[in-house]
């Protein structure tokens, strides 16, 4: 019977490996891994940066973005998540070539977390390729220092943040975004029936609706902070009642009164990626604690308008 050691010495050859004791609790560093607006700011090897357009961080999806090189040469690059497991363990398939698979495993050592990083290569012939040419040793141990050097400035508060791609350009995507005749198509949860009452796309203007379901009548408000055309929207969202104002939440007690989002958009190939960051402002421990409890249910009610916003893009631009 073969042993694990033997199994393990059967790959040896084509393997690049690396183990660090990071400072910081192991759920904080899945999600530097798992984050795209963490990722994108320590990903690659000395001087990279990057430009994600896709992650879908779960088992079967896709992180599709490009690397730029200091020296300015782009590297596109396509992974998908063969296994995920939060906070234990993500395998991913790199299906650009050079084809491998890393192997990234999380384990709490304290207030610590050891890392172990095992890239697999098809070959032992292709791991010396890319060391010889792209100097992959090198460059993996560069990644996890800017990963920990990126881990001791990391913000301790979690915060919302969506990706979703869209088969549209990023003109026909904003103008979805900040027009009535638009949004009154698609936002809002999935089975409701959307009024606009007023939209004033402008900076400290208001976006005031509401919205009618089986739950029952609400309102909603957004009070437009920035917007920078057609790349970004920065927006304060809340309930409301019929005159505007701001209301609490009517469904979920301690949820905060306002919530800060920031819409960025990225076109490339014709597609759009749309990403949104959200946070509570001026909000209380527990408010900010029921929020943080609240991203599973937030991230599926966005998922549901967003599919919606999918469907008008692809009727609009046929």
């Amino acid at each position: 019977m073969e042993t694990k050691n033997q199994s393990v010495s059967k790959t040896a050859d084509r393997e690049l490996k690396i183990t660090r004791v990071i400072n910081a609790p192991k759920d904080l560093v899945f999600d530097a891994w798992t984050n795209p607006e963490h990722i994108k700011h320590w990903w690659g090897p000395n001087g990279f940066t990057n430009t994600i357009y896709k992650m879908d961080v779960k088992q079967g999806g896709e992180w599709d973005f490009t690397m730029h090189g200091p020296d300015g040469t782009d590297f596109r690059n396509t992974h998908r998540y063969s296994e995920f497991v939060k906070n234990e363990k993500i395998v991913l398939t790199h299906v650009t070539p050079p084809h491998f698979q890393m192997t990234v495993i999380f384990e709490a050592q304290g207030n610590k977390t050891l890392l172990s990083i095992t890239s697999l290569f098809e070959s032992a012939e292709q791991l010396k390729e890319v060391i010889k040419l792209f100097k992959a040793d090198v460059g993996l141990k560069q990644n996890v220092d800017r990963l920990e050097a990126y881990m001791e400035k990391m913000p301790t508060e979690p915060e919302l943040v969506i990706m979703r791609q869209f088969n549209a350009p990023r003109k026909l995507v904003y103008k979805a975004l900040s027009e009535s005749e638009a949004l009154a198509q698609w936002w809002g949860p999935k089975g409701a029936d959307i009024k606009i009452s007023k939209l004033d796309f402008r900076p400290n203007g208001i976006f005031h609706y509401s919205m009618q379901s089986p739950m029952g009548e609400m309102w909603g408000k957004f009070k437009y902070v920035e917007m920078q055309e057609p790349e970004r929207i920065v927006f304060i969202n809340s309930f409301s009642d019929k005159d505007g104002n701001v209301t609490a939440n009517p469904f979920l007690k301690n949820f905060p009164l306002e919530m800060m989002n920031v819409i960025t958009l990225i076109e490339h190939e014709g597609k759009t990626t749309l990403t949104i960051k959200g946070k509570p402002i001026n909000a209380t421990e527990e408010e900010k604690k029921t929020y943080y409890g609240m991203f599973s249910s937030m991230q599926q009610g966005f998922g549901g308008t967003f599919d919606q916003l999918d469907e008008y893009l692809l009727k609009t631009k046929a």
